[in-house]
């Protein structure tokens, strides 16, 4: 019984349009661990301590947190998110859109050199896992069904990203 329903799924998915097969690969963005001088390695229990559970879940465990229920979805204002593992400036709020798809969305990050890319086959399809260059947290997926100008929709987890308002702005609408 099991078995069939994990075959329903992605059956379904595919009658229905979904693609299941997404690797996408961006001249720049490094497929392996970046080497950094301010890497970030701490051992797992380390992790644990410095961030919540949900954050480790999502971070270092690689979860995910459920559509329409994180941080920073509906967060508005000028400014920037930051990696909450390393404080890593990873996206300005002026490349934030809607994607209806229930998690923060980006159409590209501050720079290449602050993320990378990893091939993930979980779960039946293969996407393109988005992580952070500093301390290699889990930060999402990335997706080719973005806006203009780059076409890229980095759908994030909002629990592992830290929102801080540009100065003399405040932030509003993140939950």
């Amino acid at each position: 019984m099991k078995l069939a329903s994990l075959l329903v799924i992605p059956a379904a998915l595919l009658v229905s349009g979904y693609v299941l097969a997404q690797d996408i690969r961006t001249p720049g963005v490094a497929t392996t661990s970046p080497i950094r001088k301010d890497k970030v390695v701490l051992t797992d229990a380390e992790w644990q301590k410095k961030l919540t559970r949900e954050q480790y879940e999502i971070l270092r465990a690689k979860g995910t947190e459920p559509a329409f229920c994180g941080v920073n979805l509906d967060q508005k204002g000028e400014g920037t998110y930051y990696c909450v593992g390393c404080n890593l400036d990873l996206f300005f709020a002026n490349t934030k859109f809607n994607s209806g798809t229930g998690w923060p969305s980006f159409y590209k990050p501050i720079d290449r050199d602050r993320i990378w890319f990893k091939t993930d086959r979980e779960y039946g399809m293969i996407r393109t896992e988005v992580l952070c260059a500093r301390c290699d947290g889990h930060l999402g997926h990335v997706f080719n069904d973005g806006p203009a100008p780059t076409g890229l929709r980095f759908c994030m987890n909002g629990k592992v990203l830290k929102f801080v308002p540009k100065k003399g702005e405040k932030g509003h609408g993140g939950r």
